[in-house]
């Protein structure tokens, strides 16, 4: 009888143990470039709201410094040493991951990439904004703003970066193509930080005070503009095309130190990659390229409401903060 007790006490352990590993979670990792800017924080915030839907646990980590590489690299093999069920990353630089997917690869770990590409193909979808086409959008409208003739500059993000890269690309070869009366003079990179891309902005204005317009490819790059903007009283004066958002942004282009901001949707950007990941390991085959679309928002766009919710995100329903 004790022998019967022992096996049914048994079973049922094994029972409830095989319950409780259905209900387990997976674990997603997502690994941004960097942390710092409100664009990666509006990721976060999509990553989660997927998380919440598919019933996954999603792990964020990522270097503070868009620039910091080595520590991207460390933080991708740390996710795999975890164990983890998927992996959603914005490559900092084209080249360092390419050996980490790799292994992924061999390990039956997929990998989405978002945002930022990488000359890897070794993953399972890339999400991202037509990054090529958001830099045509940015010298269009500068080159509306300028009447498509005269000096304009270039404040690029950081060398390495495939987003901002093809935005970059994107911007000259429009200008070139399109606009024959409009000369790229200057370019600069801001290396992702707001006061080495002030400074360059400052220095590309001392040495071109003939400009009569500047592209921004990048949330930071973008902040260091309109901060030298506003200190020389430039603004209305210097036509301004920035890319991303965030408050201070926001309320620049409200008061006219920004004409217009190219903005993506980094929401949707971070729910999507951790849906493409939900859909592999459920045995689905996502697209190996979910394409975005970045929007031309001026002040008159700003009372719009379905621009209002792109700029003004809920990040604390989901990040609590």
């Amino acid at each position: 009888m004790r022998c019967n007790r022992t096996v049914l006490a048994l079973g049922l352990g094994a029972l409830l143990l095989a319950g409780c590993n259905r209900e387990q979670k997976r674990r997603v990792a997502v690994i941004p470039k960097g942390t710092a800017h409100v664009f990666w924080q509006t990721v976060h915030a999509g990553a989660v709201a997927a998380g919440q839907e598919f019933n996954l646990e999603i792990l964020w980590d990522g270097p503070p410094n868009e620039t910091d590489y080595s520590r991207q690299l460390e933080i991708f093999d740390s996710m795999m040493n975890k164990h983890v069920d998927g992996i959603v990353v914005a490559a900092a630089d084209k080249t360092i991951l390419n050996a980490s997917l790799d292994r992924a690869a061999k390990a039956n770990v997929p990998v989405v990439v978002f945002d930022s590409g990488l000359d890897s193909t070794n993953y399972v979808s890339f999400v991202a904004t037509n990054n090529y086409q958001a830099g045509q959008l940015g010298a269009r409208q500068l080159a509306r703003l300028i009447g498509a003739k005269g000096p304009v500059a270039m404040l690029s993000n950081a060398p390495g970066s495939a987003s901002t890269m093809d935005r970059e690309r994107g911007f000259q070869e429009a200008i070139k193509a399109e606009f024959p009366d409009i000369k790229i003079v200057a370019e600069q990179f801001s290396m992702s930080n707001r006061a080495k891309a002030m400074s360059s902005a400052e220095n590309i204005l001392t040495a071109h005070p003939e400009l009569v317009g500047i592209f921004a490819s990048s949330e930071p790059s973008s902040v260091g503009v309109s901060q030298a903007v506003k200190s020389r009283n430039l603004a209305g004066k210097l036509k301004f095309v920035g890319f991303d958002s965030s408050e201070g942004l926001v309320e620049d282009l409200g008061k006219g130190t920004i004409d217009a901001l190219i903005a993506q949707d980094p929401f949707k950007i971070g729910y999507e990659g951790v849906k493409a990941v939900n859909d592999k390991l459920n045995g689905g085959t996502p697209p190996k390229q979910i394409d975005l679309t970045a929007v031309v928002i001026t002040k008159a766009d700003l009372e719009k409401e379905e621009i209002k919710k792109l700029l003004h995100p809920d990040l604390a329903k989901y990040l609590g903060k």
